[in-house]
Protein backbone atom coordinates (compact mmCIF):
# COMPACT_ATOMS: atom_id res chain seq x y z
CA UNK A 1 0.00 0.00 0.00
CA UNK A 2 1.31 3.40 -0.97
CA UNK A 3 1.44 6.06 1.68
CA UNK A 4 0.99 9.59 0.46
CA UNK A 5 -0.28 12.57 2.33
CA UNK A 6 -3.46 14.11 0.99
CA UNK A 7 -2.59 17.23 -0.94
CA UNK A 8 -4.43 19.85 -2.87
CA UNK A 9 -4.53 19.25 -6.64
CA UNK A 10 -1.73 20.96 -8.47
CA UNK A 11 -2.60 23.84 -10.73
CA UNK A 12 1.01 24.50 -11.80
CA UNK A 13 3.72 21.87 -11.99
CA UNK A 14 7.32 23.13 -11.92
CA UNK A 15 9.95 21.24 -13.84
CA UNK A 16 13.62 21.23 -12.79
CA UNK A 17 14.68 23.26 -15.81
CA UNK A 18 12.48 26.24 -14.86
CA UNK A 19 9.66 25.48 -17.27
CA UNK A 20 6.23 25.60 -15.72
CA UNK A 21 3.71 23.07 -16.93
CA UNK A 22 0.04 23.86 -16.38
CA UNK A 23 -2.33 21.14 -15.27
CA UNK A 24 -5.04 21.10 -18.00
CA UNK A 25 -7.70 20.23 -15.42
CA UNK A 26 -6.96 23.26 -13.26
CA UNK A 27 -9.74 25.84 -13.36
CA UNK A 28 -7.07 28.47 -14.10
CA UNK A 29 -5.80 26.79 -17.26
CA UNK A 30 -6.70 28.08 -20.70
CA UNK A 31 -7.55 24.54 -21.75
CA UNK A 32 -10.12 24.31 -18.95
CA UNK A 33 -11.65 27.59 -20.13
CA UNK A 34 -11.80 26.27 -23.69
CA UNK A 35 -13.45 23.05 -22.51
CA UNK A 36 -16.03 25.06 -20.57
CA UNK A 37 -16.87 27.27 -23.56
CA UNK A 38 -17.01 24.21 -25.79
CA UNK A 39 -19.36 22.38 -23.43
CA UNK A 40 -21.64 25.41 -23.03
CA UNK A 41 -21.70 25.95 -26.79
CA UNK A 42 -22.65 22.33 -27.39
CA UNK A 43 -25.54 22.63 -24.92
CA UNK A 44 -26.77 25.85 -26.54
CA UNK A 45 -26.89 24.16 -29.96
CA UNK A 46 -28.59 20.99 -28.72
CA UNK A 47 -32.29 20.40 -29.35
CA UNK A 48 -34.40 20.69 -26.17
CA UNK A 49 -35.66 17.11 -26.60
CA UNK A 50 -32.08 15.81 -26.57
CA UNK A 51 -31.26 17.91 -23.50
CA UNK A 52 -34.18 16.37 -21.59
CA UNK A 53 -33.05 12.89 -22.68
CA UNK A 54 -29.57 13.71 -21.38
CA UNK A 55 -30.99 14.83 -18.03
CA UNK A 56 -33.12 11.69 -17.79
CA UNK A 57 -30.18 9.41 -18.63
CA UNK A 58 -27.87 11.18 -16.17
CA UNK A 59 -30.47 10.93 -13.41
CA UNK A 60 -31.04 7.23 -14.05
CA UNK A 61 -27.29 6.62 -14.08
CA UNK A 62 -26.81 8.31 -10.72
CA UNK A 63 -29.74 6.50 -9.14
CA UNK A 64 -28.45 3.11 -10.32
CA UNK A 65 -25.05 3.92 -8.84
CA UNK A 66 -26.68 5.14 -5.60
CA UNK A 67 -28.69 1.93 -5.30
CA UNK A 68 -25.47 -0.07 -5.65
CA UNK A 69 -23.88 2.12 -2.95
CA UNK A 70 -26.79 1.40 -0.61
CA UNK A 71 -26.27 -2.31 -1.15
CA UNK A 72 -22.52 -1.96 -0.48
CA UNK A 73 -22.95 0.36 2.50
CA UNK A 74 -21.09 3.26 0.86
CA UNK A 75 -22.98 6.02 2.67
CA UNK A 76 -20.96 9.05 1.58
CA UNK A 77 -20.98 8.18 -2.12
CA UNK A 78 -24.68 7.25 -1.94
CA UNK A 79 -25.49 10.66 -0.46
CA UNK A 80 -23.60 12.48 -3.21
CA UNK A 81 -25.22 10.47 -5.98
CA UNK A 82 -28.73 10.90 -4.61
CA UNK A 83 -28.11 14.61 -4.12
CA UNK A 84 -27.04 14.83 -7.77
CA UNK A 85 -30.16 12.91 -8.83
CA UNK A 86 -32.37 15.33 -6.87
CA UNK A 87 -30.65 18.29 -8.55
CA UNK A 88 -31.19 16.73 -11.98
CA UNK A 89 -34.85 16.07 -11.23
CA UNK A 90 -35.16 19.72 -10.17
CA UNK A 91 -33.72 20.67 -13.57
CA UNK A 92 -36.29 18.45 -15.29
CA UNK A 93 -39.04 20.02 -13.23
CA UNK A 94 -37.72 23.49 -13.99
CA UNK A 95 -37.78 22.78 -17.72
CA UNK A 96 -41.56 22.38 -17.67
CA UNK A 97 -43.66 25.17 -19.14
CA UNK A 98 -46.70 25.00 -16.89
CA UNK A 99 -48.53 27.63 -18.96
CA UNK A 100 -48.23 25.88 -22.31
CA UNK A 101 -48.02 22.32 -20.97
CA UNK A 102 -51.34 22.43 -19.14
CA UNK A 103 -52.41 19.39 -17.15
CA UNK A 104 -49.60 17.18 -18.48
CA UNK A 105 -46.91 19.59 -17.33
CA UNK A 106 -48.60 20.02 -13.93
CA UNK A 107 -48.86 16.24 -13.47
CA UNK A 108 -45.19 15.82 -14.38
CA UNK A 109 -44.24 18.59 -11.96
CA UNK A 110 -46.14 16.81 -9.19
CA UNK A 111 -44.51 13.49 -10.12
CA UNK A 112 -41.04 15.05 -10.08
CA UNK A 113 -41.81 16.49 -6.63
CA UNK A 114 -42.86 13.02 -5.44
CA UNK A 115 -39.65 11.52 -6.85
CA UNK A 116 -37.62 14.13 -5.01
CA UNK A 117 -39.31 13.27 -1.71
CA UNK A 118 -38.74 9.54 -2.29
CA UNK A 119 -35.05 10.08 -3.07
CA UNK A 120 -34.63 12.20 0.05
CA UNK A 121 -36.29 9.39 2.01
CA UNK A 122 -33.97 6.86 0.33
CA UNK A 123 -30.95 8.96 1.26
CA UNK A 124 -32.01 9.38 4.87
CA UNK A 125 -32.96 5.72 5.38
CA UNK A 126 -30.64 3.97 2.85
CA UNK A 127 -33.78 2.59 1.22
CA UNK A 128 -32.90 0.83 -2.02
CA UNK A 129 -36.59 0.06 -2.65
CA UNK A 130 -37.39 3.78 -2.80
CA UNK A 131 -34.61 4.31 -5.35
CA UNK A 132 -35.94 1.37 -7.36
CA UNK A 133 -39.43 2.91 -7.26
CA UNK A 134 -38.17 6.23 -8.61
CA UNK A 135 -36.09 4.43 -11.24
CA UNK A 136 -39.26 2.74 -12.47
CA UNK A 137 -41.17 6.02 -12.64
CA UNK A 138 -38.36 7.85 -14.38
CA UNK A 139 -37.87 4.91 -16.75
CA UNK A 140 -41.52 5.22 -17.81
CA UNK A 141 -41.08 8.94 -18.46
CA UNK A 142 -37.87 8.31 -20.38
CA UNK A 143 -39.53 5.65 -22.54
CA UNK A 144 -42.41 7.96 -23.41
CA UNK A 145 -40.03 10.85 -24.07
CA UNK A 146 -37.92 8.70 -26.38
CA UNK A 147 -41.02 7.50 -28.25
CA UNK A 148 -42.17 11.03 -29.08
CA UNK A 149 -38.68 12.16 -30.08
CA UNK A 150 -39.05 12.26 -33.87
CA UNK A 151 -42.39 14.08 -33.65
CA UNK A 152 -41.13 16.63 -31.12
CA UNK A 153 -37.96 17.32 -33.05
CA UNK A 154 -39.96 18.00 -36.20
CA UNK A 155 -42.42 20.39 -34.49
CA UNK A 156 -40.62 22.16 -31.64
CA UNK A 157 -38.50 25.23 -31.97
CA UNK A 158 -35.13 25.27 -30.17
CA UNK A 159 -35.17 26.84 -26.71
CA UNK A 160 -38.72 25.82 -25.78
CA UNK A 161 -39.72 22.76 -23.81
CA UNK A 162 -43.38 22.41 -22.87
CA UNK A 163 -43.23 19.09 -21.00
CA UNK A 164 -40.37 16.89 -19.90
Amino acid sequence: MLKFRAREPLSVISANDGIELVNPYSPQSKIAAYRSVSAHGAVADTHPHALVMTLLDATIERMNAARACIEKGETRRKAGLLHAAVILIAELRGSLDLQKGGTLAQNLSNLYEYMTRRLMHANLNSDAAAVTEVLGLLGEIRGAWAAIGPEVRAQATPGTVTAA
